[in-house]
């Protein structure tokens, strides 16, 4: 009698040893899972930015992950150097005034080609032809694989003249490398290497 009570008190113990240890799993479990979610929702209330309206009131706003805009900021700043480097009038502080600004985008390269057009007098011809030339550019393809980014563009130039429009195909190249976002370039990235590939008349119309 007095063994099987001792059997009794031994098997009680163990059953209480193996439901102190799954408890303390399971408080383990709940402690992990806790910090866990906490961290998720501490990340996700990072997210949220909070502007305020005019000093009136407070709008939610969201924010993301700055390279998910890369592709869309790279396409965006290579369209804009073209426009401000192609379009010309004719006159001679707005060429110079649109020339500036598309030297904050690229590096000598562009310099280069602009000082070989200019000795060759392209416009000086501009401005004593009275020609306005504007660009359109169709496409951007950009290679985000490799650094620095490799990039094609395909565009169309339109040369306005007294007598006739002259509509040309426009091919460039350039390689893109990351760079400071400033009031002047708020991409943040600067042109490489910048070459035209093909630029020849396509279609000349008389007026």
């Amino acid at each position: 009698m007095e063994f099987k009570t001792l059997r009794n008190i031994e098997n009680s113990f163990k059953q209480i040893r193996l439901y102190a240890i799954v408890f303390a799993f399971l408080c383990a479990g709940v402690t992990v899972f806790a910090i866990w979610k906490s961290y998720a929702f501490a990340k996700e209330q990072r997210e949220k930015i909070y502007v305020l309206d005019q000093g009136k009131s407070l709008m939610l706003a969201l924010s993301q992950d700055a390279s998910i805009n890369r592709p869309v900021e790279a396409r965006e700043h290579v369209r804009r150097f073209h426009e401000l480097f192609f379009t010309l009038a004719p006159d001679k502080a707005a060429i110079e005034s649109n020339m500036k600004r598309a030297f904050d985008l690229a590096d000598k390269s562009a310099f280069d080609y602009y000082r070989d057009l200019s000795e060759k007098g392209y416009y000086n011809r501009i401005i004593s032809g009275n020609v306005q030339q504007r660009v359109e550019v169709d496409s951007v393809v950009c290679n985000f694989n490799t650094y620095p980014y490799t990039v094609t563009s395909y565009a169309k130039q339109f040369i306005i003249r007294s007598s006739n429009l002259t509509r040309r195909s426009l091919v460039t190249s350039c390689n893109l490398l990351n760079s400071v976002r400033s009031d002047s370039n708020p991409q943040g990235f600067q042109i490489l290497k910048f070459a035209v590939i093909s630029n020849k008349d396509e279609e000349v119309i008389e007026r």
